[in-house]
């Protein structure tokens, strides 16, 4: 339910249904326990607020441990992959809702479109890349949902200081890095996400 205001779009979905939260995250087999144990705790806590979590779909490392610390506490978990992943065995089946999508391109737009708010948990290449979309997106005024960091362990310590040179070197805009919620613990996480 939306109802439009000129160039504005007022959503009441959040306050009716309840939040749906987006994680990205690593889907690496080869990453230490605590990254996949955060992973969980933030599904347990996303759950403990009745809020709905929506990743991208797989059932390994970090994106599996998000969904089952969702599920087996009680949580609804929605699922968006591409078929080409489906295909190799990555899909989590035990998704509330799983829907295949053709390209990555149109698993990030479904992911922006449904959810509500992103936090984004250590990862590689593929969570920096859906992370900078997101960012840039808000920038742009694409969306207007919060942009969360959840690092308790440091790993993106060296990115947070990149933003502050860029910033410095006029290659990102004053207003820019303040759109990110850097956050250090679930808790606080979860409040930035609100």
């Amino acid at each position: 339910m939306a109802r439009s205001y000129g160039r504005h779009v007022l959503s009441l979905t959040p306050i009716l249904m309840g939040m749906r939260i987006a994680v990205f995250c690593s889907s690496s087999p080869t990453i230490d326990n605590k990254y996949v144990d955060l992973a969980y705790e933030l599904g347990r806590a996303v759950a403990g607020r009745s809020w709905d979590l929506v990743t991208g779909g797989g059932h390994i490392s970090m994106m599996g441990a998000v969904s089952r610390g969702a599920r087996e506490n009680g949580g609804r978990t929605v699922g968006v992959i591409p078929q080409a992943l489906v295909d190799i065995e990555f899909a989590d089946h035990e998704n509330d809702e799983l829907h295949i999508v053709e390209t990555m391109g149109e698993r990030k737009a479904m992911i922006t479109e449904i959810a509500d708010a992103f936090i984004t948990l250590p990862g590689g290449a593929g969570t920096l890349e859906e992370f900078f979309e997101i960012w840039v997106g808000r920038y742009l005024k694409f969306h207007n949902k919060p942009v969360v960091i959840l690092d308790p362990f440091g790993i993106y310590r060296p990115l947070h200081e990149l933003f502050e040179h860029l910033e410095i070197e006029n290659f990102i805009k004053p207003g820019m890095r303040e759109i990110i919620s850097w956050t250090t613990n679930v808790e606080d996480a979860l409040k930035a996400a609100q």
